[in-house]
């Protein structure tokens, strides 16, 4: 590789140009001034004792440089603190790290959805601040990068609800300004580690605790129930914090049974489950039913909007759903997440997973999460064709409901994107429900945010998921075809090109099979994208040539016949950035700019905008500057309302590549 690019770039002067500002760091590189991130959680207002923990903690950060990593592991039950110690400590430590604290949260809605070191390096590069586009896509070279970023630097990186030893040791590295503080609920074989154990608080420090929660007065007029009162917490900081609000109705007779009933002798057992049986039994009939309901799957993000499908038609309103989860959240049964909504801690939904199964049955189970499915179809439908009206569709939803109420095409992709932990979780909720067609339908609704917004890794589990579903129902279907397709455009984006390029050939057999000839010409036309990754020129040519002709064979009395126009000018973009890469420049005008001129009479915005990069690179690769920043310039203007921001990244950088030439 290294002489082919020496060759073409000593007989091509605008591939010289290229090869070099690519070595600069202006193309496929990066070496721009990095970031000091902050990303820490606040630390919570009255944290005690666990001088010990932070003594161990400060040992391990201090101890001399030798190579070995710093890296200490604390882990301990759940409730009792263990992320908790983890922030306290990195808050006392600002001044230790002056280039910045990293936090992943590596728990996930469920294993399948945990992510994994390549999705958290992907956000610790970008953070450090690597632009998207140019983080690697092969997660060894995120791996290298990282361990390269941080040499010199002086991070603390902070692994929290870490699962297993494998999934985080891609992210430790041995610089000696960085130290790495892995959370977990027990020891972790196979990783070179400080074990650090969180134990319960002793009565001194629980008592401690209690008081500055509930106040002096409070705890005084408990008086011997005090006692029972800390028994039943065991330590734990989660069941003090649950137990602070009820105290002063120690002495009075606990009230039992109004949530639903709970299951056996709340002064025994593990201390978090005893907290959360005694906060549920004290709360109303209503709330405790939606506590229940909602804990189902392990959404990411619970809002009101979410919490009235699962209900179902006798539950509440918006408005009222929105009280009541205010009211858990007050209750300390969920936390609060961003934007009004909230989460489940893990050790609080497996409860309420418990008492839904035993208060509702399983059928109501089943229909709670099938509302909660059927719910975020149709939102995403809504939303991904507001996002991207131009493209066509497989599922029946997008002709029962069209577009959503969206100001324009950015506000619904920034609605989407908002939505996508939870709609991966609805794709998994869809297979385990043996319901393929939401699998497959709210599969078909993340296009936009694939495309548009970049999410691949985030949507894997997902489009996988929406696959077997496929395949299993009918794998000879147009629907099958989609998927694959779908499936095969986040593998290219991940650089997974030998499984994406297997998809293509799955997708174009299962849509010639179906006699969908749109579909397999888009299939066709991916295997082509998927050249250009390669640097495979002509062969990409041909793959758009072929594509064409399968549309040219749809006639006007077709059912497709409508979605050809906008097909057959992508393949003319497309046919522009191949003959680009042949260096067949004046060829690839003609061809982007017919393609310009279809797109903006289709009034398809976004491509148009697409069409215009490329322009604006072709201009570039031949030295005409002012050109190619007036296409850039168009270009930005039209995909900022898009809100599609790594296309809006890749921009900047062409335009500062091409100021850098012309100055």
């Amino acid at each position: 590789m290294a002489q082919l690019l020496l060759d073409v770039a000593e007989s091509d002067p605008v591939r010289a140009r290229a090869l070099r500002a690519w070595l600069g760091g202006q193309g496929g590189g990066w070496s721009g001034p990095l970031a000091a991130p902050s990303l820490l959680p606040p630390s919570d207002r009255f944290f005690t004792d666990r001088r010990k923990v932070l003594a161990l903690l400060d040992k391990e950060a201090g101890r001399k440089a030798d190579g070995t990593p710093r890296v200490s592991v604390l882990y301990g039950p759940p409730g009792m603190g263990v992320s908790a110690a983890a922030v306290h400590w990195g808050a006392l430590q600002r001044k230790r790290f002056p280039d910045g604290q990293l936090y992943a949260d590596l728990s996930g809605g469920s294993l399948a959805t945990a992510p994994d070191a390549a999705a958290v390096l992907r956000q610790f590069l970008i953070h450090l601040g690597m632009p998207a586009d140019r983080v690697p896509p092969a997660a060894q070279d995120r791996v290298e990068r990282f361990r390269s970023l941080v040499a010199e630097r002086q991070l603390l990186v902070v692994l929290d609800h870490t699962r297993s030893a494998a999934q985080v040791r891609p992210l430790i590295t041995g610089a000696p300004g960085v130290v790495t503080v892995v959370v977990a609920r027990r020891p972790l074989t196979g990783l070179d580690a400080v074990p650090i154990p969180v134990g319960p608080l002793s009565d001194k420090d629980a008592r401690r605790l209690l008081t500055d929660l509930a106040g002096k007065e409070t705890v005084s007029a408990a008086g011997p129930a005090l006692s029972d009162v800390l028994e039943r917490c065991g330590g734990s900081p989660f069941a003090l914090r649950a137990a602070a609000p009820r105290l002063a109705f120690i002495p009075q007779q606990r009230r039992g049974g109004r949530g639903g009933g709970g299951d056996g002798d709340p002064h025994g057992g593990d201390p978090v489950r005893v907290a959360v049986q005694e906060s549920y039994e004290a709360l109303e009939p209503e709330e405790a039913r939606l506590f229940r309901l909602c804990a189902l799957r392990p959404w990411p993000a619970v809002g009101p909007e979410l919490a009235v499908a699962v209900a179902g038609p006798d539950g509440p309103a918006v408005e009222r759903a929105g009280v009541l989860l205010a009211g858990l959240a007050e209750a300390g049964l969920v936390e609060a997440a961003p934007e009004g909504r909230y989460r489940y801690r893990p050790a609080v939904r497996r409860f309420a997973e418990e008492q839904a199964a035993r208060v509702d049955g399983l059928a109501a189970c089943a229909g709670a999460v099938t509302r909660a499915v059927e719910h975020l179809l149709r939102f995403a439908v809504r939303a991904d064709y507001a996002a991207l009206r131009e493209r066509w569709h497989v599922g029946p939803l997008y002709r029962e409901l069209g577009p959503g109420d969206y100001p324009d095409a950015g506000a619904a992709l920034a609605a989407l994107a908002a939505e996508v932990g939870n709609l991966v979780e609805a794709v998994l909720a869809a297979e385990e429900l043996a319901a393929p067609a939401m699998a497959c339908e709210l599969a078909e609704a993340s296009w936009a945010v694939q495309l548009k917004a970049g999410r691949h890794e985030a949507l894997l589990p997902a489009l996988r998921a929406a696959v077997r579903a496929a395949v299993a129902h009918d794998p000879d279907s147009a629907m099958a075809g989609r998927m694959h397709t779908q499936l095969a455009f986040a593998l290219m984006e991940l650089d997974l090109l030998a499984e994406a390029e297997s998809r293509l050939v799955d997708a174009s057999s299962a849509f010639e099979r179906a006699g969908h000839l749109l579909g397999q010409a888009t299939a066709v036309e991916s295997l082509g994208l998927l050249r250009l990754r390669q640097w495979r020129w002509q062969p990409a040519y041909d793959c758009f040539e072929r594509a064409d002709g399968l549309l040219a064979s749809i006639g006007p009395d077709h059912e497709r016949a409508g979605d050809v126009p906008r097909a057959r000018a992508l393949l003319k973009r497309h046919r522009g950035r191949a003959l680009r890469g042949l260096a067949e420049y004046e060829r690839a005008r003609t061809w982007l700019t017919e393609a310009l001129s279809e797109f903006r009479r289709l009034r398809d915005d976004y491509n148009a905008a697409r069409t215009l990069t490329n322009l604006a690179e072709t201009w570039a690769d031949t030295s005409a500057t002012e050109q190619a920043l007036a296409a850039i310039d168009e270009a930005t203007a039209i995909l900022d309302r898009e809100q599609a921001e790594p296309h809006l990244r890749y921009l900047a950088g062409l335009r500062q590549q091409c100021l850098t030439e012309r100055d």
